[in-house]
């Protein structure tokens, strides 16, 4: 899995590329702690178009992701969903819980 981390305005977005499994989970771990912590952090994207499969330990992080935004009152978005990971989402009724956009337009627009 690919990990990078860009500003585009006041925010950030962290593009995923590939598979997020227990193996790969850790580096966007790392990303995605490291952008709310930022001290000038008020805005998290988390782009998964290039995202194939997620597994529960990559929902984890993004629930963890969440809870921290939350705590440190940042917008944590997730966007460009493709159908499996999103059908995972739905399972756990978490789709519910993450706000979810279409795209990065609409992801930083929100």
């Amino acid at each position: 899995m690919e990990v990078r981390t860009r500003k585009v305005g006041v925010a950030t977005v962290i593009d995923l590329k590939g598979q997020i499994d227990l193996s790969s989970s850790s580096k966007m771990r790392t990303a995605v702690l490291e952008a709310i912590k930022a001290k000038d952090a008020s805005r998290v994207a988390v782009n998964l178009t290039e995202v194939s499969y997620i597994d529960s330990s990559g929902i984890a992080t993004l629930v963890e992701g969440l809870q921290l935004a939350r705590s440190k009152n940042c917008h944590f978005v997730i966007f460009g969903l493709q159908q499996a990971p999103r059908e995972v989402l739905e399972l756990a009724r978490l789709d519910k819980v993450f706000e979810i956009r279409l795209d990065e337009t609409a992801a930083l627009a929100s």
